[in-house]
């Protein structure tokens, strides 16, 4: 009799095969991808072990007129050198409108802002933050892959709480354009809440202050038993660490002498002083004072910076951080002595400054068990790990908040809210509305999002017609729009005439320019060049196999050269200069074949060396000692 394999909902059919599941941290400074293995969240590092991945992408092209790609450490180091076409910190791009981001004139870039959202012209081409966000993606999934020589079943991508909905679709899409499974979007203090509740079996009330490069959350979570709720969220997507680098940046150049301003700096001069800055503030998280110097076009910058100086620049972003704290410990009606502790999240936390300034405002020196690089990763992996049914120890109950309320432009141009700012996800709500005009068949929905009363204070996030609205009086059709958001915080809205039973409906395509089609055609560009991709990291892969051989032969060589006759000798030299020539042009199969070459020729040779190992082994020796 056949025998039927049950498995629990959601776990995998097979008990002994594991799907493979990751955590992707998609930061403004930095990325990072993590996986449970053996039980344990920990974050994969990638050929060199570095588990940090910088968020930073260089476009050029080749003589042949080919895009080629830098992506992380590469990217990082020609940010100075080519900052037109380094793009970093691309994150806070994301979803955004040019009118979005203030410091664009303190950017190196040239902008073009295209209908929804701003892009960023490249010598390869406008490219759009979802493009550059999948590149680096992509880039953290080959990693994972590599790892586990095998495909991944999904990923769990984290983003700010305070996200709205266009920059949770644009995470989407990245994650789409980069060949990933999307099993949820996490909100990163959720992520980070994940990992120390189950590293420290923490239960109460805890606030998760999360600054990073380029956003700052701060959320107030009920953990009790595995289940996280979250009570309250805030914070500004366009605050972090990027804009202490500003100031500092700002600064130096007053203190220094030269007048000329960012915004009159040439986009090689901005990028090296921020540079410059950003080393110079890194380093003062450790040290009293540090020179910061840059050589820019107009002479060379050379200032010393003190800690208090940074203190005195870094204290007004901090107060804005610390008035988003109070914002949401009001919204949750909690006085900061009822919490019982507060975790720092993202690199900027490691500022003196912030931490004293948190730790006096909560009255407790704040959790710092965990690196706060790659908590919300290693967070985020467990989520997925159990999204992946691998899990058979149960699974985590996340009940999280919408961060902005979610509502209608009514007549006047005046916003109607639907739900409500903290309303725990998933969620659904609907409300009744009637015509404005006798005889009116249609009806045009406006869905917005945010606090403000006004549309034009909102962001806009979809538009759609109900039609076929049978003629009536004014006031005397009941039309029904329901809301409904799911688990990663994505909408859809529905109405109905009630009477007539006519419906429309929209999944929201938050209109930040990128359209399916436009989705569509950056899939298959990125499917056209897959294949010379693929072709040129095979290469890559045979260099350095060939390097390795090369080297080997070498050492080989020094050591016991004088096994060889002249006549071997020359021919293993031969053979070693023809993979440095098949090197320098780049042909695969002539690499290949030649290192091949080369290990076949130098077969004997090693044979030689080991008999001589032996012989040196068992000099002197007789056959009882042994």
């Amino acid at each position: 009799m056949a025998l039927l394999q049950i498995s629990e909902p959601g776990q995998s059919p097979d008990p002994h095969q594991r799907r493979i599941a990751v955590g992707i941290d998609l930061g403004t400074t930095h990325s990072l991808v993590a996986s449970v293995r053996n039980g344990v969240a920990e974050c994969l590092p990638d050929a060199q072990g570095r588990v940090i991945l910088p968020s930073a992408v260089r476009y050029a092209v080749d003589e042949q007129g080919r895009t080629r790609r830098a992506i992380g450490f590469d990217a990082l180091a020609a940010q100075a050198e080519d900052p037109l076409n380094t793009v970093v910190s691309v994150k806070r791009f994301m979803g955004r409108r040019l009118a979005d981001l203030p410091d664009a004139g303190k950017l190196p870039y040239q902008f073009e802002d295209q209908p929804g959202m701003v892009a960023v012209k490249t010598v390869a081409g406008v490219k759009s933050p979802v493009e550059v966000s999948a590149e680096i993606l992509a880039s953290l999934r080959q990693r994972a892959e590599d790892t586990f020589n095998d495909d991944l079943f999904g990923a769990v991508i984290t983003v700010p709480a305070y996200f709205d909905d266009a920059q949770r679709q644009a995470t989407k899409d990245a994650a789409q354009m980069a060949g990933l499974n999307v099993l949820r979007l996490l909100n990163e203090p959720t992520a980070a809440a994940i990992a120390y509740g189950l590293d420290n079996g923490a239960e109460g009330l805890y606030a998760i202050y999360d600054l990073g490069g380029g956003t700052f959350d701060i959320s107030l979570l009920q953990l009790s038993r595995g289940v996280f709720e979250v009570v309250a969220t805030g914070g500004d997507s366009a605050l972090g660490g990027d804009d202490l680098d500003h100031v500092l940046a700002e600064a130096a150049l007053a203190e220094g002498g030269l007048q000329a301003q960012m915004e009159h700096l040439s986009p090689h001069d901005k990028r090296a002083l921020l540079v410059a800055a950003r080393r110079a503030k890194e380093k003062l998280s450790t040290d009293g004072s540090v020179h910061l110097s840059c050589a820019l076009s107009s002479g060379m910058l050379s200032v010393k910076l003190t800690r208090e100086r940074l203190n005195e620049l870094a204290r007004p972003l901090i107060d804005k951080t610390l008035a988003a704290v109070k914002r949401v410990l009001r919204d949750a009606k909690v006085k900061p002595d009822e919490v019982k502790g507060v975790v720092m999240v993202g690199g900027s936390t490691r500022t003196p400054a912030v931490r004293d300034a948190v730790g006096g405002f909560f009255g407790q020196p704040p959790l710092t068990d965990l690196n706060p690089d790659e908590v919300v990763a290693l967070g985020a992996a467990i989520q997925a790990n159990q999204l992946a049914g691998n899990n058979v120890q149960g699974e985590l109950l996340l009940l999280d908040v919408l961060p902005l309320s979610l509502g209608l432009e009514t007549m006047g141009g005046l916003v109607e809210r639907i739900i409500p700012r903290n309303t725990p996800i998933p969620s659904a709500r609907a409300q009744d509305f009637t015509t404005f005009k006798d005889g009116q068949t249609a009806l045009a929905v406006h869905v917005v999002q945010g606090e403000r009363e006004q549309v034009e204070h909102c962001r806009s996030l979809a538009r759609f017609e109900l039609r076929g609205i049978p003629p009536m009086a004014a006031g005397a059709a009941r039309i029904r729009v329901s809301f409904q958001v799911d688990a990663d915080g994505l909408l859809s809205v529905f109405a109905k005439e009630l009477l007539s039973g006519v419906e429309a409906s929209v999944i929201v395509k938050p209109s930040y320019g990128l359209s399916d089609e436009q989705v569509a055609t950056m899939l298959r560009e990125g499917f056209t060049t897959a294949a010379e991709d693929m072709k040129d990291r095979a290469l890559r892969e045979a260099r350095v196999e060939a390097e390795r051989m090369l080297e080997a032969t070498r050492t080989a060589l020094a050591a016991d050269g004088d096994l060889l006759s002249p006549e071997q000798r020359a021919h293993v030299d031969a053979l070693m200069a023809q993979i440095g020539q098949r090197c320098d042009r780049g042909d695969l199969e002539a690499l290949e074949a030649a290192t091949q070459a080369l290990a076949d020729g130098t077969e004997a040779f090693a044979a030689e060396r080991m008999n001589r190992s032996i012989r040196q082994a068992l000099a002197g020796r007789q056959l009882d000692q042994l």
